[in-house]
């Protein structure tokens, strides 16, 4: 463990920022998990709703710095044509 104020303080920041970066990976994974499902039950309407709302939590954990700028992109592609896939 350290010993110093600075190592201690920079120890504490880690563990709240893991925690933050934990809960976003987890939202990304829950919206990716939704337009799958909305896929599977073939509801276009439905699954055109959740892609909007995943592209965005997606787009954020992005900027964040959660996920890389291309992961993210790789995601949202795979997903969009997924999705348009079944509209057609």
């Amino acid at each position: 463990m350290a010993n110093h104020a600075s190592a201690l303080k920079r120890a504490r920041q880690a563990e709240k920022r893991r925690m933050i970066n934990r809960a976003t990976r987890t939202r990304v994974r829950n919206a990716v998990k939704s337009v799958r499902q909305a896929l599977e039950s073939k509801d276009a309407q439905q699954a055109q709703e959740a892609l909007k709302q995943a592209v965005s939590i997606i787009d954020k954990a992005a900027g964040k710095g959660v996920l890389h700028s291309r992961t993210a992109s790789r995601y949202v592609a795979r997903l969009s044509s997924q999705v348009h896939g079944l509209g057609a």
